[in-house]
């Protein structure tokens, strides 16, 4: 089950400060870092909700934001619906979509689930790619931002539109902890550590993790809507399963099943990409080597280790130690006078 620790908060309040600093001080480039950060670090938080809370990896994920953000200029550019509505028609769908998703691919487990979701992604990346009313390969522009001058908020502003999405991000990290805490988060992590003995006390396991899939599935398609309204422009490529695979590599690289962890993957993904990027092409080579590394280190990605290494500078001494290392200072000392 999913809990606050001190840590934690001491985390997620420097992350929240460095984000508000950068945000408010950096150039153009910096704030759509910001932005760009933020946008992914919603994708990731929607995927550890199923990988490390109910063991259910999912390859669809980058599909599901896809998904979103074609929902949301889908339903601007073409049906001419108010952004804000369209918002929340793009969310609703993609929800009720990755609820299905969630109830077919519920029942199998393992690298079948892998399969499952990989071959959901797929479909709908090849329906998008396919069919001209979603713009085929060229996408759709001119997707608009949603008007918030009536509380004296100008989106077309980059910085922002870059407070927005952190609030965004705030507001979706609180929903998914609190989905966490509550009896579906438990009930979802019963079911990944032992599916049998739930299923022995009633649950209705498919119907759990259908429904944690739908909520997941929301939050990435908010994480979409984001995305089409920061580039005022979708592509079939946000549906490729390299999106799903690359949230998966930041949550892995975060820590898996600490929701904080993949927010922290996500900030450092996004500077490597960009600061290796500018010396090198193979970029994705780097990240691969400090994942091996974080993998071999036995640790739970980069929050994870920290966590370990504080935990072992807190732990106390037990008492045992302390009396043996106090009897080997009396005969050390005893020992010194003799030879006096």
């Amino acid at each position: 089950m999913f809990r606050h620790t001190s840590l934690r908060f001491w985390t997620l309040g420097l992350i929240a400060a460095l984000a508000i600093w950068r945000a408010l001080t950096a150039e153009y480039f910096g704030v759509e870092t910001v932005t760009e950060i933020a946008i992914l670090a919603i994708l990731v938080i929607a995927l550890d909700m199923v990988a490390g809370f109910g063991g259910m990896v999912s390859l669809c994920h980058g599909a599901l934001m896809g998904a979103g953000a074609y929902a949301y200029a889908m339903l601007t550019v073409k049906a001419g619906l108010a952004p804000p509505m369209a918002f929340a028609g793009a969310v609703a769908v993609t929800g009720a979509a990755s609820w299905l998703i969630g109830a077919v691919c519920g029942r199998s487990h393992g690298i079948y689930f892998i399969m499952a979701t990989l071959a959901f992604g797929q479909m709908a990346y090849s329906l998008v790619f396919e069919q001209p009313i979603f713009g085929g390969d060229d996408g759709i522009s001119g997707v608009p931002r949603i008007d918030l001058t009536i509380i004296g908020l100008d989106l077309n502003d980059g910085r922002t539109f870059a407070f927005v999405s952190l609030a965004v991000l705030g507001a979706v990290y609180w929903f998914a902890t609190h989905v966490l805490q509550a009896g579906l988060g438990r009930s979802l992590t019963g079911i990944m550590h032992n599916e049998q003995r739930m299923r022995a006390l009633g649950v209705n396991v498919w119907r759990i993790k259908a429904d944690m899939f739908g909520l997941s599935g929301m939050i990435a398609a908010a994480a979409g809507a984001l995305a089409a309204q920061h580039v005022m422009f979708v592509s079939p490529g946000l549906l490729n399963w390299t999106v799903s695979g690359e949230a998966l590599v930041v949550v892995i690289l975060g820590g898996l099943g600490t929701i904080i962890g993949p927010v922290i993957g996500a900030i450092v993904f996004v500077l490597l990409k960009h600061e290796v990027s500018a010396h090198t092409d193979y970029w994705h080579l780097v990240v691969g080597l400090i994942l091996i590394a974080v993998v071999m280190s036995r640790a739970n990605g980069i929050f994870g280790w920290l966590e370990q290494r504080l935990s072992r500078l807190a732990r106390p001494v037990p008492a045992r130690d302390v009396i043996a290392n106090q009897v080997r200072k009396d005969l050390a000392a005893k020992g010194s006078l003799e030879d006096a």
